[in-house]
Order: structure tokens, then C-alpha cells, then sequence
């Protein structure tokens, strides 16, 4: 099988100063690709600004003789992220690939949450991903090519005490996963999102040290750079990804229970029916899922 190779191709990549970012960056680049380093240096919550962490992963990737240029552009920001799709065009002269991985966290229980520390989270993961993806469709759309990889997480997915803000941005990822994937269609974008388990600054104070080795930022970029590459025609997907395993994970419709005229205690009565899982339908548009959902009322 031949090698899966990014020559020529440009990616930028948010969030890459550690972790899951560092790790995609460095994969990329070492397969030929372009990159952009994007990180603003500052701490898990968003406080902070440092040009260091940028600067040292891109020091890495020319040393092993790559190419890269650092941004410590916001990605929350219309002009942050303008300037970050700007600097793969500025460098390089085009921008194919897009991996939006900038996040931070504020976790707090619902209770205690303020509206800041919910909109924070918000503005980084759901706007910041929307933004960069944003400044660079009109590239994409040109050239009749383009990828995006946005990373989403299984406490989108399925909820985690203590994070309904991150909970809440992760979900809202499928969401425009989902619809870029049909927006981008006819020109040629692709777009899939993650949803990984790893060991990184963000994760290793919730798992125990043994799952330090298991767990590496570099058994997700395995799953990133297929994505991100051009021989992969999937689109609009999600999947759970970690110590090597690899899943896709899917919004399902059960068969339902219809009756005319129901009433609340018609409801109660074949809650069961309702609640049933199979068999069950798989809409990858809303499209499909009114005409299945109609077909089945009528």
C-alpha cells in the first residue's frame, strides 16, 4: 500500500502548540504537508498569551525539515481567524486542509457555572472552529478542494458532569460537521469530526497515570491524517477514536409508535415502543429523516 502523503497540500492546524494539535502538526508535516501552527500560548482556561509554544513546534517540524509558520492568532476572533487562514495563504499560497482543535475548559457544575465561563468555552471550540472554517471555504470552493477535521468529544456526545459548556460546544460540533459536509458537497470539501479519548494537559488530571502510554496524542493523528487526506471520500462523520481503536459514531432514529389522536397516557402506555432501538435508521441528512419520519406518519 502506498504511503498517504501531503505534498504540495497545506494545512492549518489550531491549537497546535501541545497535545492533540503538536501531535496532528507534526504528522502532517512529516508526510509533506505545509503547515500552520496556530496556538495562542495561554493557559487551559484561556487566560494568557505566549508566542512560545507555536514557535517550538514549528522549530521542530523545519528541523526535521518541513516547512511551518507559527500564528498566535485568536481563533474566537473574525480577525484572528482571518489572519490565520491569511498566514497559510501569505506563506505559502493556498490552504487545503483545516484541523480546528482549539479549545479550553472552565468545568464547574451546572449549578455553579457563570454565564462567562459558559460563553468562553462556546466562543473557542463551537465559534472559533466555525470562524477559521469560515475564512478558509472561499479557498476551498476556488480550487474545488478542501478538508476539515473539527474535534468534537465523547462528553458532547453523551454528556459529563461538570462540563455542560464543553458538553454543549462538543455537540454543537456535529452540528456543523454535519452541515459543512453537505454545504462543501458539490466543491469538492469534505468534513468528519473526532471525538478522541488521549492523554494531553486537558485530560491527565481525570485519568490515571497508567493510562499515559495507552492513551497518546499520536494514536489520534493516525485517524486525523486519513481524514484529512484526499483519497478519503467520507464526509459528515463522526468517530470515537483512542488507544488505537477507531469508531464511527452515529445519530440513529428508532422505529417509533405511531397512533392517531394519542393522548399523554396513550404516551405512557407505549413508552417501551418509543423508547425501542431497532430497527433503527441512520438520516446523514434532514433531508432523509423527514421523508423516513413522514413515510412513517402517514
Amino acid at each position: 500500500m502506498s504511503e498517504l502523503r501531503f505534498d504540495g497540500k497545506v494545512a492549518v492546524v489550531t491549537g497546535a502548540g501541545h497535545g492533540l494539535g503538536r501531535s496532528h502538526a507534526l504528522a502532517l508535516a512529516e508526510r509533506g504537508a505545509k503547515v500552520v501552527v496556530n496556538d495562542l500560548g495561554g493557559a487551559l482556561d484561556g487566560t494568557g498569551a505566549s508566542t512560545g509554544p507555536a514557535a517550538d513546534v514549528v522549530e521542530l517540524i523545519t528541523k526535521n525539515g518541513g516547512e511551518a509558520v507559527a500564528s498566535t492568532d485568536n481563533v474566537a476572533t473574525p480577525e484572528g481567524a482571518r489572519a490565520i487562514v491569511q498566514s497559510a495563504i501569505d506563506a505559502f499560497g493556498r490552504v487545503d486542509i483545516v484541523i480546528n482543535n482549539a479549545g479550553i475548559l472552565r468545568d464547574k457544575s451546572f449549578g455553579k457555572m457563570t454565564v462567562e465561563e459558559f460563553d468562553a468555552v462556546l466562543a473557542v471550540h463551537v465559534r472559533g472552529s466555525f470562524l477559521v472554517s469560515h475564512a478558509a471555504f472561499p479557498y476551498f470552493k476556488e480550487q474545488g478542494y478542501g478538508r476539515i477535521v473539527n474535534t468534537s468529544s465523547p462528553a458532547g456526545l453523551f454528556g459529563n458532569f461538570g462540563q455542560a459548556n464543553y458538553s454543549t460546544a462538543k455537540m454543537g460540533l456535529v452540528g456543523l460537521t454535519k452541515t459543512l459536509a453537505i454545504e462543501g458537497a458539490r466543491a469538492g470539501i469534505k468534513a468528519n469530526a473526532i471525538a478522541p479519548i488521549a492523554w494531553t494537559r486537558m485530560t491527565e488530571a481525570l485519568f490515571p497515570a497508567e493510562f499515559e502510554s495507552k492513551f497518546t496524542p499520536e494514536r489520534i493523528s493516525t485517524l486525523v491524517t486519513f481524514l484529512a487526506h484526499e483519497s478519503c471520500e467520507t464526509t459528515g462523520e463522526v468517530f470515537s477514536v483512542g488507544a488505537g481503536r477507531v469508531a464511527r459514531v452515529f445519530v440513529a432514529e428508532g422505529p417509533g409508535w405511531k397512533q392517531e389522536g394519542h393522548t399523554a397516557e396513550d404516551i405512557r402506555d407505549n413508552w417501551e415502543a418509543i423508547m425501542a432501538e431497532q430497527p433503527y435508521l441512520t438520516p446523514t441528512t434532514l433531508g432523509e429523516q423527514a421523508s423516513a419520519s413522514m413515510k412513517a406518519m402517514f
